[in-house]
């Protein structure tokens, strides 16, 4: 990849749309445009010091991670998550007004308590089961060892099912 831009160009076109969502999923919200557009440029002035024998997209994410934490954290909304609504698939959609409005609800309830999880847990969700990585993506993008992105994610599983399990069953 030294200096190819055509090869980066194609690496970029893979990865902004997961970049995207994981940027706004970890809370970068209205700015998760610009936490990507500095992660490629990030990438792109340290791919000297990328393995070569390790997966490009979890070490990208991992850059969107970071740069999401520090945007949070300088903005001090740690807790202002935004999630754009429609990122899960619909699994079914109902066909009447009335089982729009439902779904409509369950989603919204669904993500007001996953904005309410303390924030480990919240990016071990989120990255599990949103942008549906493994857990040894997970650990990698969070820079985390496998047991706390396990530990995590079973704890604000429970989180939610106390919150909201029973609405959405």
């Amino acid at each position: 990849m030294a200096g190819d831009l055509a090869a980066y160009e194609v690496l970029v076109t893979r990865y902004s749309a997961v970049a995207h969502r994981t940027a706004a999923l970890l809370g970068a919200g209205d700015e998760a445009e610009d936490v990507v557009q500095e992660a490629f440029v990030r990438a792109f002035r340290y791919l000297s010091g990328f393995r070569r024998d390790a997966a490009f997209k979890p070490w990208l994410l991992r850059i969107v991670a970071n740069l999401t934490h520090d945007l949070t954290r300088s903005r001090g909304r740690r807790n202002d998550l935004v999630l754009k609504i429609g990122v899960e698939p619909e699994t079914r959609v109902p066909d009447d007004p009335e089982g729009v409005a439902i779904a409509g609800d369950r989603r919204a309830r669904l993500l007001e308590a996953v904005r309410a999880l303390p924030e480990r847990e919240r990016q071990a969700v989120v990255c599990r089961y949103f942008l549906q990585l493994s857990e040894a993506e997970t650990a990698e993008v969070l820079g985390w060892p496998l047991g706390s992105v396990k530990s995590r994610t079973f704890r604000g599983l429970a989180r939610l099912r106390k919150e909201v399990g029973h609405e959405l069953s």
